[in-house]
């Protein structure tokens, strides 16, 4: 009809699509020159976070406690073992070195939402839609089952393990008697240092007394200055541990339990890729149970507490992804336009 404007013809078979459904990176093509240009800015913000996270941790009042963190679970085990809460180094450096390695992995872990933030910037250009959607909707649940894993060591296992290997090194006693030239002379009394159970507030210097508390034998040289002489265990093997090996061992740990907590992501991606199916995860049960405890075995070489105690995370864990794959199932490939 003249003077009426026609309306735009709409496709009632095709519903409108969000926004994000119309990307396209073939019209976002770069080129070589601006592909570099755009990966240095986003090196230059990632590392630049990385590096004020690392310069804030080098304070020693924040450095201090990170170290102190770290090591809680082993003073924890060495005070239910009736042993002193203290670490030793073997190496001039050993103590700054180990600081510097604390700094470095706080940054990282504190600067790490960042970093990723800019990488996935730099990558999303080039993925599509359905592409994108896979990294969101996947990567949180990555990074909280890695928490749950380092979170579990550090509460639990850890503790239980470090207390177990310290009380089984110390469990068999010391027996030496007079018979092979040990023992006191008749009519010598022992000298008899005073227990506390706090160091004394203004202790006079040449002071000499035992802190219940820490299980050292201290002395006062001169006001606020003191030496200490750790005890060791009555039996014929003590503890040494080195700050260094502990620190090592904690951060291999960390990763090991933050990575094997990733199984549920890895069985919903061999269903999703087609490699595995539903059924046949279900059938070998018993054959991922038993590669699960090898697993768990040679992660924590502890049979009775901190092997059983990632073993049994495993398989739920593994159970966990079976149900999760079965809440996504494969999609099908669609077809080409």
């Amino acid at each position: 009809m003249i003077g009426m404007s026609s309306a735009p013809t709409v496709n009632a078979a095709e519903p409108p699509k969000r926004k994000l459904d119309y990307y396209n990176p073939e019209e976002h093509r770069m080129t070589i020159g601006e592909h570099l240009e755009e990966l240095r800015k986003r090196l230059f913000l990632g590392v630049g976070g990385f590096l004020v996270a690392f310069i804030v941790f080098m304070i020693p009042s924040v450095g201090e406690h990170v170290v102190y963190y770290v090591c809680k679970p082993l003073f924890i085990a060495l005070a239910r073992n009736k042993l002193p809460a203290q670490v030793h180094f073997t190496e001039p450096a050993e103590v700054f070195m180990t600081y510097i390695k604390a700094a470095m992995i706080s940054a990282a872990t504190i600067a790490g939402p960042w970093m990723l933030y800019q990488l996935w910037l730099f990558v999303a250009a080039g993925l599509y839609p359905k592409e994108r959607k896979y990294v969101t909707k996947y990567l949180p649940l990555s990074i909280i089952l890695f928490l749950i894993g380092v979170t579990f060591l550090y509460f639990y296992v850890l503790p239980l393990m470090l207390e177990f290997f310290i009380g089984f090194q110390i469990g068999m006693p010391m027996k030496l008697g007079p018979e092979i030239g040990f023992g006191a002379p008749n009519g010598v009394a022992p000298i008899v240092f005073p227990i506390l159970p706090n160091d004394p507030a203004n202790p006079a210097p040449g002071s000499v007394w035992i802190n219940a508390t820490t299980g050292m034998l201290k002395i006062c040289i001169s006001a606020g200055n003191y030496r200490v002489l750790p005890f060791g265990s009555e039996s014929v093997t003590t503890p040494i541990i080195t700050l260094a090996s502990y620190f090592d061992m904690v951060i291999g740990l960390l990763l090991a339990f933050g990575l094997a907590f990733q199984l549920p992501l890895v069985v919903l991606a061999l269903v999703r890729i087609g490699i595995m199916e539903i059924e046949a995860l279900k059938k070998a049960r018993r054959i991922v149970y038993f590669v699960l405890t090898i697993i768990a075995a040679a992660i924590v070489p502890d049979v009775v507490t901190g092997m059983l105690a990632l073993m049994f995370p495993l398989i739920l864990l593994y159970e966990f992804g079976i149900l999760l794959a079965s809440w996504s199932p494969k999609e099908e490939p669609a077809a080409a336009d």
